[in-house]
């Protein structure tokens, strides 16, 4: 009975909802699903990534009418849909007591090693149906690499980043990131050799 009683839950009775729960949900479909399920938690080179994005945007967006969100704060994404993207860059007035942005212009997610398929799939997917928002940006943990979806007119153009002198322009909020930057402080597995194996 409680599950088909999520079934129909508006968005704003989801958020209701989720104010007694001890885990972030997104709605998808119109039922809430666990943002990690499957996951304990995020490795640190996620969180690290994480940090290291929201700490870069935050200063240099400081005094504009944009700001980054955590994924305290959802984007709708259908009537029957919310997700909680890892950080958000709404540019909007800020308005106490919300629970969703309002005027989102940038969506970063960052990959885990159970959460990569989702996120380069379905979460884009859903995310490219928010009127406003102006790009996504899919950051790797294994690797110094990030893919930018950036909306061009009615459609959508993909371009790849790679390597810690890499720097990715973000004009339509006003900021850029380095690599160099989202990686501080992260090491990565060593590539395996496949010419030497034998």
């Amino acid at each position: 009975m409680a599950d088909s009683a999520r079934l129909t839950m508006t968005p704003e009775d989801f958020f209701v909802w989720q104010r007694d729960q001890d885990e972030l949900d997104e709605r998808v479909d119109g039922q809430p699903v666990p943002r990690h399920r499957m996951m304990t938690g995020a490795s640190m080179q996620h969180d690290r990534a994480t940090v290291n994005v929201i700490v870069s945007l935050g200063t240099q967006l400081r005094g504009t009418s944009c700001r980054p969100t955590t994924a305290d704060i959802a984007l709708r994404t259908s009537i029957r849909g919310l997700r909680r993207p890892d950080v958000m860059v709404e540019c909007a007035p800020l308005v106490p007591d919300t629970y969703e942005a309002r005027e989102p212009k940038l969506v970063v997610e960052v990959a885990s090693p159970s959460t990569t398929t989702i996120d380069q799939t379905r979460k884009v997917e859903d995310s490219k149906r928010h009127p406003t928002l102006a790009s996504i940006l899919l950051v790797e943990t294994l690797k110094p690499q990030a893919l930018l979806y950036r909306r061009l007119g009615d459609g959508w153009d993909i371009e790849t980043f790679e390597g810690l002198d890499a720097v990715i322009a973000l004009p339509e909020i006003g900021a850029t990131l380095s690599l160099a930057e989202i990686y501080d402080g992260l090491s990565f597995p060593p590539r395996r050799d496949l010419a030497g194996a034998g």
